[in-house]
């Protein structure tokens, strides 16, 4: 998806965005054998690149992204040391082993970020569909409100379980939360702290930061961002990517 822009939010963005030091930890700690076919789904192909390195890649074209943490599963450093240099990756600075679950992955990537760091993007290593221009979108939202998250509406009907029944959700007030998740830096260091201390269990970056009474803001940015998560994911972004390349031409 492209996220329009006028004149003056580019010339906003890059002036927020240029002054601060902005990291990227990649999480591709997980063994993603639900995709099928025994390889974990960040080693698989689409259109003939891996998933991961659609995934780093996005990240690689963002001019105001400094260093890239890819948090990948023990034993595969060497592997992602080899991918680095088949894909000519120059912002990757540092490739961690992960954590027993995803927080703690994320923390471990965390650790190797740069002191000078302001702002620090999260993001699923298999969401791969990811554009520079989401990126830059929720990044500029974080420069702003010092917390924001890719989003999307849900396009069907919601509803919750409660009281033995089912009971609507309001859709104009519902968010389908993605990554990236796009934290000042040491908000999120204070927010993991609290988290840590407090032993809390969470559903993504997000519910660390609002753990801590923080406000995260929402930035929609449609309905392609998917992570794959199943084999039939793998069809869908064939498709995008498709649509995609047939649109640059």
């Amino acid at each position: 998806m492209k996220i329009k822009k006028t004149a003056s939010d580019i010339l906003d963005k890059a002036i927020l965005m240029r002054k601060s030091f902005n990291s990227a930890i990649i999480v591709a700690g997980g063994s993603g054998l639900r995709a099928g076919e025994g390889i974990p789904k960040q080693h698989r192909r689409i259109a003939g690149k891996h998933v991961i390195a659609r995934t780093v890649d996005a990240f690689e074209k963002c001019a105001f992204i400094n260093e890239i943490i890819i948090v990948c599963r023990t034993g595969e450093e060497k592997l992602y040391e080899k991918y680095a240099a088949k894909y000519g990756w120059m912002k990757v600075t540092s490739i961690v082993p992960g954590g027993d679950d995803r927080f703690a992955s994320v923390i471990e990537g965390f650790k190797a970020v740069s002191d000078k760091s302001g702002y620090v993007y999260i993001h699923d290593g298999a969401r791969c569909l990811v554009t520079p221009d989401i990126i830059q979108a929720v990044g500029h939202q974080a420069c702003i409100s010092g917390a924001a998250v890719a989003a999307c509406r849900p396009v069907d009907s919601c509803k919750t379980e409660r009281d033995g029944g089912l009971k609507n959700l309001d859709r104009e007030k519902t968010w389908l939360v993605q990554t990236p998740q796009v934290f000042k830096t040491e908000l999120y260091r204070a927010a993991a702290y609290t988290a840590m201390k407090d032993r809390i269990a969470v559903t993504d970056d997000a519910s660390v930061a609002e753990h801590a009474g923080f406000k995260v803001v929402p930035v929609n940015c449609g309905r392609e961002n998917i992570k794959i998560t199943s084999p039939l994911d793998f069809v869908l972004a064939e498709a995008i990517i498709a649509e995609r390349e047939k649109s640059n031409v």
